[in-house]
């Protein structure tokens, strides 16, 4: 197949998700034979933070303006077999009225969608959904599984809905030498969201200030200048994936957050956490509905729900902690790594196609 791509960025990991995904997934499709050509309009924050050039075996076309690659878009979506379009892509609107005019699949893969829910029952613009909503697309991918289903449904009026969780690249997130200034008792790696504040306050910064002589370390962007540090968390400003393993494997133990609304919507894994286990990190995390369909608690993982559950875990022997690390990175390698997104989005595809062929 080809496949042709209008996403947020694949080259940039830079404060955003959305590439890790891109990586793992556009390399397993093209290593299975499809031509994939990802347009990325070139902004500055991501080119300031550029830690991808070109995808292997694929065509990866930066631009400044839509105006300059219009016609080459057409031209590569009216030869394609599906066309793809993503939330927060800059140009995501006029990407999905040019993919709704081609003969190609038409899919829109929102990364977001919980996000994208709460800001639109909040009545605010939605920058990348269409005035028309959902409706156009054949297919409507989404990064969270759960209520977000149905609610991309009904309040966007998407047709056919499906869940594509983030997922890992073994070549990438394996198990590594750990690195001395990342090495840790509890690490966090994530970007700066308000509301993700509170957990964060309650399962790593207060932690940190009960148990003074352990090493603390975070890693992430855009974190305000008023974050309430304390003397003995450490911080790394901006990792690029090639550095994450080596983060995850240098710490007894690290912390997943999940944001707000991602948390009430469930089934919301986050690239992040599949990476931590794939690298044979110990997680503690927040709980969500659907974490059980993910990963097996206490067993493969350990949840938080205080910053009392976070200090036990900070407590618990190494074999313990290894045990555990070892599960859940053979869940992950079994379910979660970016040959099997790649496979279940094929398979998706070929039953929307073939549904499309039996209503003709």
């Amino acid at each position: 197949m080809k496949i042709v791509i209008f996403g947020l960025t694949i080259s940039s990991s830079w404060g955003n998700g959305h590439a890790t995904v891109w990586r793992s997934l556009c390399r397993e499709l093209t290593r299975r034979g499809h031509d994939i050509v990802f347009f990325e309009r070139n902004v500055p924050y991501y080119a300031a933070h550029r830690d991808l050039q070109a995808i292997e075996n694929g065509t990866l076309r930066f631009y400044d303006s839509w105006p300059e690659i219009a016609r080459s878009a057409e031209q590569e979506l009216r030869e394609a077999d599906v066309g793809i379009t993503t939330s927060y892509c800059p140009d995501a609107v006029t990407a999905s009225e040019l993919i709704w005019a081609s003969p190609a699949l038409r899919i829109f893969y929102d990364l977001d969608a919980p996000v994208t829910i709460t800001r639109r029952r909040a009545g605010e613009t939605v920058p990348y959904i269409h005035r028309d909503g959902l409706g156009e697309f054949d297919l409507v991918l989404s990064f969270t599984g759960g209520t977000a289903l149905e609610v991309l449904k009904v309040d966007l009026g998407a047709r056919k809905v499906v869940p594509l969780y983030g997922s890992v690249d073994p070549d990438v997130h394996c198990c590594v030498p750990a690195k001395e200034n990342y090495r840790a008792a509890l690490s966090y790696l994530g970007t700066y969201s308000a509301d993700r504040q509170q957990a964060l306050d309650d399962f790593f910064i207060e932690p940190a200030r009960r148990s003074p002589a352990k090493r603390f370390v975070m890693g992430g962007a855009q974190y305000p200048s008023e974050f309430p540090w304390a003397e003995n968390i450490f911080f790394v400003q901006h990792l690029a994936p090639v550095d994450h393993p080596s983060f995850f494997c240098s710490s007894r133990l690290t912390l997943n957050v999940t944001r707000a609304a991602m948390r009430e919507m469930g089934w919301c894994p986050s690239g992040r956490l599949f990476e931590a286990a794939a690298c044979g990190a110990p997680i503690v995390t927040d709980s969500w509905s659907g974490l059980s369909d993910f990963f097996t608690s206490q067993s493969e993982i350990l949840l938080a729900h205080s910053t009392e559950d976070v200090l036990a875990a900070l407590e618990l022997d190494d074999v313990q902690l290894n045990r555990i690390a070892c599960a859940a990175r053979e869940r992950v390698l079994d379910e979660h790594t970016g040959k099997q997104r790649a496979e279940q989005l094929e398979q998706i595809i070929k039953e929307t196609q073939d549904c499309q062929r039996m209503a003709a």
